[in-house]
């Protein structure tokens, strides 16, 4: 995408529970830092982008985004944007945990050998390496159903994942690929991987069991 502009950003300080959250530090494409606390961040910031952009905290009665669809015959929407609803008090898309199986990845090279399925085009917050390791959408049959990770965390597996552009575009030395979206609306009605929400907090390591109930 010509002009794509990306602005790491991250706190300066560790959160506290019950307690406001600490300035954001975002770097600009030059190598210098802008606080949110500065009275011209969101100019700045602004500028930078090339679209007027503001830093609003969570908590909003009901945030939405907006969603770029491209032109692709096969998704609901053709070169247009749409606004999302997200789940209140949150900067959440739809869910606070995105997991994807090898079983998924495997099945999506299956079916566009040409293009590089990889994790990191989807960024999921976990990757479950399913035994058997078949190429199949494993997790669409986990909807609904409770997930526990090694010893103590517990998510509910709510919904399955539709995904957007952003898994088409260039990153690091993955190429811009718009039939990497193409395959799953084809195949997986535009989905990749699963929602969950945390039911019960815990650690979780690399090479932890999953179990599902």
């Amino acid at each position: 995408m010509a002009g794509h502009v990306r602005l790491p950003g991250s706190l300066t300080a560790p959160p506290e529970p019950d307690r406001p959250l600490p300035p954001v530090a975002v770097t600009l494409p030059d190598g210098s830092v802008v606080s949110s606390e500065d009275t011209d961040f969101s100019e700045i910031v602004s500028a930078a982008l090339g679209r007027r952009v503001t830093l609003e905290a969570a908590g909003a009665p009901q945030p939405t985004l907006e969603e770029y669809w491209p032109d692709m015959a096969e998704l609901d929407h053709q070169e247009t944007v749409t606004d999302e609803a997200m789940p209140v008090g949150t900067f959440f898309d739809l869910a606070s945990v995105h997991v994807l199986t090898t079983s998924t990845i495997n099945r999506l090279r299956e079916l566009y050998p040409q293009g590089r399925f990889e994790v990191r085009r989807f960024r999921p917050n976990i990757v479950v390496q399913v035994g058997d390791d078949v190429a199949e959408f494993a997790e669409n049959k986990w909807v609904g159903r409770q997930m526990q990770i090694g010893d103590g965390a517990v998510l509910d597996v709510t919904d399955p994942c539709p995904r957007c552009v952003m898994t088409t575009l260039p990153q690091g030395d993955l190429p811009r690929d718009r039939e990497i979206l193409r395959t799953a609306a084809r195949h997986d009605d535009v989905n990749v991987g699963v929602y969950a929400e945390v039911r019960q907090g815990g650690t979780v390591r690399r090479g932890d069991a999953v179990t599902l109930t």
